[in-house]
């Protein structure tokens, strides 16, 4: 609850300017000032090795819309605007000055003088102007991110260091999607075709920039002496590495072995078995490793079993029942998970707590039930193979996954719906390939993980105009005129409390017609790491995952010197606190 205060005081803030007449952004008040998390301890240099999964088929976040491509974008790229860490008040970015209309439709940006690319020329309106075109060209696939700009006119330069937004329609977010979108340089990518443009990024703004590849091994990115914002107040005592070498690998298992032997220094630990059962032993026991749960207030995402509804018989609400009736997730909670992850009940958890109950409901594992409602759907069970069949067609899923992690669990599920009749399929792909298939809705079920923003806009995911968007995050193909309403109706609310009743009512609508079999999920965030970096009292920032590691970690070569000598020596390193709570570390 103390997320939602935080937002709810950032919307007062940002009502207030959007219901008087047009104002110049920021205040007179605002300075630019150190950012409270940052430690002042920390030091410029050395580098940090940190896994972060398979080898993508792409480094363009407008291209490839995952966790890791959006940092990558956030390090090497910057935005009209950024967002102070603990207040979620806009602050400056690429444009020093913004204002808005007294009728909420049209924003000016003024760009900060001061703003270079890494090869010396100037940020320009007319790199925002492009870079608009360019997500918005029909024949970019960029989906997802359409979604927030197609409500606005195509921007006009008004100055050479303005642009000028209109706003088709009033929108809560329209601030936040115009302030928060990477731009990047026309002049090195307007001869190229977008679609292509996945791995080489020879020219950025931020304070990072690509410094090698080894492909489907690594990359390496070198911090920019040279950024053009460095001598901020703010961003001082963050992005502290001089190298940050990020580590691919198709298995975690793979990953943790690599990590125990020191070949990576950061590790987040996505399942409990490894964080329960491998944890343990002389690294762990001396502190060389530093083994932390992290909690803060970091939004909660949902993770489950697609299903994509554009194909039969996943267009059967009876069906999709009946397969979650079928998901024991109890057991494998139990028995594979130890009983470390609360079982799903919701697409926005955490806008429910102690004041606001869950009313949504909940597909617990009955097979009697599942029988039920697949007889209802008209699949009846041949007499000689007691498959399901329907019109002489046999009940077969195709499961398409990219981690061996996911087939433990699938041979749970395989047995109990083989017990009624259904046959499951396992397709194993990597990462590339599975995007691939996903990006054309090719599938019929498939383990899909989401992360959660602190503002809700369902529209992306649950609308009916993006069931059909090519590369778009309505994976499911879902579509419901009443969920479509409810949207609709959000878009012009600034009150956060009035917004996130709605989205509740949709979360309602959602899990009575499941479009995902929900799994499970934990609130906090599960580190390793070898003990040779300074990190703030807080580990991670008040929002963040482990990526906000990267902005405001250090390396410390005491530390890693007295790492060395202990494990020369076979001696033990003072123990740092397993459990860190943001609000124990820091007030505001």
């Amino acid at each position: 609850m103390k997320r939602i205060r935080s937002i709810f005081l950032f919307v007062l803030l940002t009502n207030t300017f959007l219901t008087h007449a047009e104002q110049v952004f920021p205040p007179p008040t605002w300075k630019d000032q150190p950012n409270p998390l940052a430690s002042p301890d920390a030091e410029i240099g050395g580098e940090i090795s940190i896994f972060v999964a398979q080898y993508p088929k792409s480094f363009n976040y407008y291209l490839e819309n995952n966790v890791f491509a959006y940092q990558l974008f956030s390090l090497m790229f910057s935005t009209l605007l950024t967002i102070h860490p603990l207040s979620l008040e806009n602050e400056p970015g690429l444009a020093k000055q913004w204002t808005i209309s007294d009728n909420k439709r049209t924003f000016i940006f003024e760009l900060d003088n001061r703003a270079t690319w890494s090869d010396g020329k100037a940020v320009t309106p007319e790199d925002v102007l492009w870079t608009y075109k360019t997500i918005m060209d029909p024949k970019n696939l960029t989906g997802p991110h359409k979604v927030s700009l197609e409500r606005f006119e195509t921007p006009e330069l008004v100055a050479s260091n303005k642009i000028s937004f209109t706003a088709k329609e009033v929108h809560w977010k329209n601030l936040l999607a115009l302030g928060s979108f990477y731009i990047l340089p026309k002049h090195a990518f307007e001869k190229i075709d977008f679609n292509k443009i996945n791995f080489e990024f020879p020219v950025v703004s931020g304070l990072y920039q690509i410094q090698s590849i080894q492909e489907g091994q690594s990359v390496q990115l070198k911090r920019r002496d040279g950024w053009w914002n460095r001598t901020a107040e703010r961003f001082k005592g963050t992005g502290n590495f001089a190298t940050l070498d990020f580590r691919f690998y198709a298995e975690r298992e793979s990953a943790y072995e690599a990590f125990k032997k020191g070949n990576i220094d950061l590790l987040t630990v996505y399942t409990s078995h490894r964080w329960v059962q491998q944890t343990q032993g002389e690294k762990f026991d001396k502190n060389w490793i530093v083994k932390q749960a992290i909690y803060n207030y970091d939004p909660i995402g949902f993770q489950g079993f697609a299903m994509n509804l554009r194909r039969k018989p996943f267009d059967d609400i009876n069906i999709r029942k009946a397969l979650a009736h079928l998901l024991d997730r109890e057991k494998m909670n139990e028995t594979i998970m130890h009983n470390q992850y609360f079982l799903h009940r919701s697409y926005y958890e955490d806008l429910y707590g102690k004041k606001i109950s869950c009313p949504n409901p909940i597909f617990n594992f009955d097979k009697d039930k599942a029988r039920q409602l697949l007889k209802k759907a008209g699949w009846e069970a041949n007499p000689k193979t007691g498959i399901l069949e329907k019109g002489k067609r046999p009940f077969t899923i195709t499961f398409l996954t990219r981690s061996a992690t996911a087939e433990k669990f699938l041979v749970i599920y395989k047995e109990d719906l083989k017990d009624v009749g259904i046959q499951l399929e396992i397709d194993k792909k990597d990462w590339a390939a599975w995007a691939r298939d996903m990006d054309e809705f090719n599938y019929d079920m498939t383990w899909a993980a989401w992360g959660a923003s602190l503002w809700k806009d369902p529209e992306s995911m649950w609308h009916s105009k993006e069931a059909n968007r090519p590369s778009g995050s309505n994976i499911t193909g879902f579509q419901d005129p009443r969920i479509d309403q409810l949207i609709e109706k959000q878009k012009e609310l600034f009150d956060i409390e009035q917004r996130h009743a709605i989205v509740r009512k949709i979360d309602h609508l959602l899990t009575k017609q499941v479009p995902y079999i929900l799994l499970w999920g934990i609130n906090y965030t599960r580190l390793l790491s070898w003990d040779k970096f300074g990190t703030p009292d807080t580990v991670l920032s008040k929002y963040g995952n482990e990526g906000s590691a990267y902005t405001y970690w250090w390396f410390d070569p005491d530390s890693e010197a007295d790492l060395k000598e202990a494990m020369k020596t076979d001696a033990p390193l003072p123990s740092k606190p397993y459990k860190v709570v943001f609000d124990n570390e820091f007030e505001e």
